[in-house]
């Protein structure tokens, strides 16, 4: 239990000493914008089935 605070104590520090000291290199980041082209979604691609088609069961007592 002592080994296992002690290393986590090191990397805790070593951790928030690289955060404090994080070099800001060049511009910040531009705002991302989602695009607002037009989503076709009238034409569905055509999806193969393997096997029996998955139908629930919704009366328990019959298989």
């Amino acid at each position: 239990m002592v080994l296992l605070g002690t290393v986590t104590l090191c990397c805790a520090i070593v951790a928030g000493t690289l955060a404090l000291f994080e070099p800001v290199v060049g511009p910040p980041p531009e705002r991302q914008v989602a695009d607002r082209g037009p989503i076709e979604i009238a034409a569905p691609e055509a999806v193969r089935v393997i096997g029996a088609p998955f139908v629930p069961n919704v009366n328990p007592r019959q298989r």
